[in-house]
């Protein structure tokens, strides 16, 4: 796996009970040279060129900055908050953050792999999950009409934040 692919989320992976709960989750997957550790790929994530234009956007629409060095304390843990998001849960190999309004979902997860001919890899995954609004009485819960406009592009997006990440952690 050399590009950027759609891949079934993990069973251990913590977004897994976003998915098992009846919302929304999703796994993009990319495979990387070397063995990176999950601070590398969360620093790089958040520190992309293209994630820095959505911190742009948080910082003047939601009114929550964030900087490189704070990236970087989240990816080592030493934060709970960054940006629009709170840690909900981490692991040595996983990230799992929630957006303020608590129906979103980030996360982001590394696993080591080989190459065909044993080199070492590193397989980083980036998923979302989406809760779905509370229903009425007797009704189930849905998504909503701009969920299902604005799903194409939330796709598009993820696979592209997610090559800006790995093209950071790749020796050229």
């Amino acid at each position: 796996m050399s590009a950027v692919q759609a891949c079934e989320l993990p069973q251990h992976a913590l977004l897994r009970r976003y998915l098992d709960g009846g919302g929304f989750a999703d796994c993009y997957a990319i495979d990387v040279a070397g063995n990176v550790t999950q601070a590398d790929f969360v620093e790089a994530f958040y520190t992309s060129g293209l994630f820095k234009v959505e911190r742009f956007i948080l910082k003047v629409l939601a009114a929550s900055p964030s900087t490189d060095a704070q990236a970087r304390q989240l990816a080592a843990g030493q934060l709970t908050r960054f940006a629009a998001w709170t840690v909900e849960s981490q692991t040595p190999a996983q990230l799992l953050l929630a957006d303020a309004s608590g129906r979103t979902r980030s996360w982001l997860m590394v696993s080591p792999t080989a190459s065909p001919t044993g080199a070492p890899r590193t397989r980083l995954h980036f998923g979302s999950a989406v809760v779905p609004r509370r229903a009425a009485p007797g009704r189930e819960p849905r998504m909503g009409w701009l969920f299902t406009m604005l799903l194409g592009l939330h796709r598009l997006y993820s696979r592209l934040l997610l090559r800006a990440a790995s093209r950071r952690l790749r020796p050229d």
